[in-house]
């Protein structure tokens, strides 16, 4: 699998990554033969010295992506360009958008949602959404998400959606949250929830990021919705 670059300098490199990848294991165990490969494995291929980038096995990969989330990734060339853009992600100084299919029409243009959010007690593997004045809320992290209704369908809306703070599974958590779960999130959908067919994973795409460079000029990456998601939507259009 190739990976389609965006962007390249001597400080960055801003990479598309494709659905069903993971970004990068989070410690060394399941480094044996037969894994699957990872993003980082593919750019490493290419990109051997980013290997001294960072920490394994995350090496230069500012942020990440959920497994099945397509979409804008930086991966930093050098140790002192890692620092600079994490700082970034860290100060909320990072405007980033993403493309998101959620389930059931919305009834406002655009909203906000902020809450506490934390690893659910119940399943390791979600986030789970608590209330301020909850027993539980200690310790858990702030979540700000803003959404603006592209288009609704019959069943779908499709949403441009802002997260001002990076939680893991944020927008997921969040759309559910407020009982439109992303299309095709086999996580966090509900029981009986329509999916339209043919998709086969989250409909949810990273498609744009403005940083600060080291130089100090503001840059903007764009992505462009894939093939798989477009043809969601068109089906969607013919059939609505």
């Amino acid at each position: 699998m190739s990976v389609k670059i965006i962007y390249e300098d001597e400080n960055l490199l801003v990479v598309d990554k494709p659905a069903g990848i993971i970004v990068f294991l989070e410690n060394e165990e399941g480094k044996n033969e037969g894994r699957e490969s990872t993003l980082i494995d593919l750019i490493l291929e290419e990109r051997p010295e980013i290997k001294n980038v960072g920490s394994p096995t995350r090496y230069g990969i500012v942020h990440r992506l959920d497994k099945d989330t397509s979409g804008i990734i930086l991966i930093a060339k050098n140790n002192d360009s890692l620092i600079f853009f994490q700082k970034q992600f860290q100060e909320r100084k990072a405007d980033k958008k993403y493309i998101t299919l959620a389930t059931g029409a919305m009834k406002d243009d655009k909203g906000k949602i902020e809450t506490l959010i934390g690893r659910s007690p119940k399943n390791r593997l979600k986030q789970k959404i608590y209330s301020s004045f909850s027993p539980e809320a200690k310790g858990k992290r702030t979540a700000i998400t803003e959404y603006n209704v592209l288009e609704n369908f019959r069943d779908y809306a499709l949403m441009e959606v802002v997260i001002r703070t990076g939680r893991k599974h944020q927008i997921r958590a969040h759309l559910a949250h407020i009982h439109h779960p992303i299309t095709g999130d086999k996580l966090y959908n509900f029981k009986n929830q329509p999916c339209p067919k043919g998709l086969e994973r989250q409909f949810l795409h990273a498609e744009y990021l403005k940083i600060t460079m080291p130089d100090g000029k503001v840059r903007e990456f764009r992505s462009e919705l894939p093939e798989d998601l477009k043809n969601i939507l068109k089906n969607l259009k013919k059939y609505d």
